[in-house]
């Protein structure tokens, strides 16, 4: 009789270590899946910024480009005349 509820108590053991084990997983693998949802958040943060900082840069050479061509043009109006 000893013998078998020792044998219960491990048995009882054995299965909550096991579901407790399961239970780590599941929470492993959530973890997993916030951390590539983060992972992709902060990946379109940083496009989204280096798409202004692009933005930026070529709106700044395109109204240059288009000073130098106002001025071109008015030297060659004034040879003009």
């Amino acid at each position: 009789m000893l013998k078998t509820v020792k044998s219960l108590i491990v048995l009882a053991g054995l299965t909550l270590g096991t579901v407790a084990m399961a239970q780590t997983a599941k929470d492993d693998a959530k973890g997993a899946g916030q951390d590539a949802k983060e992972a992709g958040k902060a990946t379109g943060r940083a496009a989204k910024k280096a798409g202004r900082a692009t933005k930026k840069t070529v709106k700044k050479g395109v109204n240059k480009a288009a000073g130098k061509t106002a001025e071109g043009a008015d030297k060659v109006q004034q040879k003009t005349q």
